[in-house]
């Protein structure tokens, strides 16, 4: 099986497009998500230079983000590029286990290979295969207890379409199946709401 960009971006922007008002978009060098404004109807996940793995990861930030945080331009988050000393990448990893443990759990249900990401280039000593078994710790978590609602509705969509063959309009259906209107509480299958 291909994994054509086409593809997920289709299957993305089927299942939440008409649900949660958002898109995923191919960009340039850097991901970015960028609520909707004045140029843009839509929420949009932008995932870094056409790769099939940035798209999984930002894709794994959007369904860990709360309402209030989708507002935000990049959730409201400041970003540290490489370069971070240690106490900045212990923080970076902290909040990375999460959607690293999604992106995991979306390669797999896509058929692919996952690595893990310490995305720092500086010369602080990164524990790389500790940082792995923090990432794969939380996905056995997430598989144990659940996934949140629109990480589940994404996996059962990239399930059905990769691993059991579906077409894209029947893997969406799959995926829509598992959506839970969010209340003003939020949804409620455990979500991340930071």
């Amino acid at each position: 099986m291909s994994h054509r960009l086409e593809d997920v971006i289709a299957l993305f922007d089927g299942l939440f497009q008409p649900t949660f008002g958002t898109r995923l978009v191919r960009g340039g060098d850097e991901p970015l998500y960028l609520p909707a404004d004045a140029q843009s109807p839509w929420h949009r996940v932008i995932f870094a230079r056409g790769f099939f793995a940035s798209a999984l990861h930002e894709i794994s930030h959007w369904c860990i983000a709360g309402a209030r945080r989708r507002e935000l331009e990049d959730y409201g988050y400041w970003y540290l590029p490489d370069g971070r000393d240690a106490d900045q990448q212990r923080q970076f990893e902290s909040v990375e286990v999460a959607p690293q443990a999604l992106e995991r759990l979306f390669a797999e249900a896509c058929g692919l290979p996952f690595n893990v990401s310490v995305d720092n280039l500086g010369e602080v000593q990164v524990d790389r295969e500790g940082f792995r078994a923090r990432v794969e710790a939380r996905a056995e978590r997430y598989l144990h207890e659940g996934l949140p609602g629109r990480a589940a509705a994404f996996r059962r969509t990239l399930a059905a379409y990769y691993r059991e063959g579906a077409s894209l309009a029947a893997a969406v259906a799959a995926g829509r199946a598992l959506l839970e209107p969010e209340t003003p509480a939020g949804p409620r299958r455990l979500e991340t709401v930071e």
